[in-house]
């Protein structure tokens, strides 16, 4: 079969279109026959090193498919190797797609849907009226989130670059703010009286983190779940004091642990899905060898949704 390999770590050019052995599923496993690959900022740490993986490997968290030994459409997230055009997966992790949503849309919602899904339902359960900075808001986890904090009545300020303005307004976000010309930190501290916003959902990393603290009101909480800008400096506890703020580095494994979590999540956001509350956007389709190209686009944040890989 065909796959995407990293013999070693580095720029986009270390994925390597190549002929490998079809894999076996063992006890506990399911092979599947992926239709969909989606592109995801984790493919490009796994790819550089940033989080580094024995070599060579196979990169690529999620897919959606078909269960080569029933004919079941399943999607994943979370589990390596998907950047082929089979797979094999632990079957706890395997969720059925619904018979109203295709493979593309359901590759493409899985990984940020739930990633937005536990950050606005558990990391912080957002409330009626309560105030969300969304960063990198036009991107595919942000766009998702700001979509699923107004749902739950949260006033949301969201961060997005002049091209992409217009995602985030269209999603419902109260207060656009264009980051590339203007402070984030100055208009939300001036449009809630100094008083700070609830939570801040941030993963841009580096860039962004200082003014995020900064932004947070008493006993809120700041989430960063991505580091897209670079890795966050070493951080005093004691700048947590001032408001007694809440400081955590969630990933989406952290809140689908186990088989009943994962299901409870997926089941909602299909849901969403499927009464049309949520607004799957994707940006392009490449073929599976353009894989390095998908990683430029990406790096590049050129493009306005998500991003597929299709064998």
């Amino acid at each position: 079969m065909r796959a995407i390999r990293v013999s070693r770590p580095g720029g986009p050019e270390a994925l390597e279109y190549v002929e490998v052995p079809k894999p076996s599923p063992g006890p506990g496993e399911a092979l599947v026959k992926i239709e969909a690959i989606g592109v995801n900022y984790i493919d490009v740490y796994h790819r550089s090193g940033l989080y580094p993986l024995p070599v060579p490997f196979t990169p690529g968290s999620e897919a959606a498919g078909i269960v080569e030994a029933t004919g079941e459409r399943v999607v994943y997230a979370m589990n390596p190797g998907s950047y082929a055009e089979y797979a094999v997966v632990p079957e706890w992790k395997l969720v059925k797609i619904p018979d109203a949503v295709d493979a593309r849309t359901a590759a493409a919602a899985m990984l940020q849907g739930m990633t937005a899904h536990y950050l606005t339902h558990s990391t912080h359960p957002l409330v009626q009226g309560e105030a969300a900075i969304v960063h990198a808001a036009a991107g595919g986890a942000g766009a998702l989130t700001v979509q699923m904090a107004k749902a739950r009545g949260a006033f949301v300020f969201a961060t997005a670059s002049t091209k992409k303005l217009d995602i985030p307004r269209a999603d419902g976000a109260d207060l656009v703010i264009d980051y590339t010309s203007e402070d984030f930190h100055e208009i939300v501290m001036q449009h809630t009286n100094g008083a700070g916003v609830r939570v801040v959902y941030d993963s841009v990393g580096k860039t962004t983190f200082d003014k995020s603290l900064d932004s947070v009101g008493l006993r809120g909480v700041l989430a960063l779940f991505g580091q897209s800008s670079g890795v966050v400096p070493p951080v005093d506890p004691s700048r947590l004091a001032k408001r007694g703020i809440y400081l955590t580095r969630p990933s989406l494994g952290h809140y689908t642990s186990t088989r009943d979590e994962l299901l409870a999540r997926a089941r909602d956001l299909f849901s969403m899905i499927e009464n049309k509350s949520l607004h799957i956007r994707i940006a392009r389709e490449l073929p599976l060898r353009a894989a390095a190209e998908a990683h430029r686009l990406l790096e590049s944040r050129a493009t306005a949704g998500k991003l597929l890989l299709i064998p």
